[in-house]
């Protein structure tokens, strides 16, 4: 009679990103990073977790070495924000 009542497992979903201005960072954005002398780079995502792949020297750097400790906020700035 109470398995009627069973919660059923919740997907898992990607972090959402937030660039050090607020703005919302999503797959396909093209940001400049300030940390690791990436520049200008293209945020991708693989299986649920996110990697900033740089346009001039093709680094790919995970999204948890750029999350600025006071604020949680990536240290990114998104282009044309």
């Amino acid at each position: 009679m109470l398995k009627f009542f069973k919660k059923k497992p919740k997907e898992k979903q990607p972090p959402q990103l937030l660039d050090i201005d607020g703005h919302l960072i999503m797959e396909g954005d093209e940001v400049i990073a300030q940390r690791y002398e990436l520049g200008k780079c293209k945020v991708e995502l693989e299986g649920l977790q996110y990697f900033y792949v740089s346009q001039h020297s093709g680094q790919k750097v995970s999204y948890v070495k750029m999350i600025d400790a006071i604020t949680g906020h990536q240290k990114v700035k998104k282009v044309g924000s």
